[in-house]
């Protein structure tokens, strides 16, 4: 599913009566998910949703990796990731 279906499928729930506002909702769920994750202590940086989840700002650290072609050692440096850990909820309907 991409932006213009989900935002098509929130339209069509009937919970906001056009696509401009569906996408508007969408737009303010992306800015609040962003502000939480990037803001604030490691502890800070968490959202659950009990009926979906918990979406977490996690650091990978860096590592020793290979070139797939060459089999050559290459440095991959630290990263900050998003993880998502599904709810109890969620995981039932699956």
């Amino acid at each position: 599913m991409n932006k213009a279906e989900f935002i098509d499928s929130i339209a069509k729930l009937g919970k906001f009566g056009t696509k401009t506002q569906a996408a508007k909702a969408y737009d303010a769920v992306v800015c609040a998910f962003t502000a939480r994750l990037t803001k604030g202590t490691p502890n800070e940086r968490v959202i659950r949703l009990p009926e979906l989840g918990t979406f977490q700002m996690k650091t990978r650290k860096a590592r020793i990796g290979r070139n797939p072609q060459t089999g050559k050692a290459i440095k991959i440096g630290a990263k900050k990731v998003v993880t998502f850990r599904g709810g109890k909820s969620l995981s039932k309907s699956l």
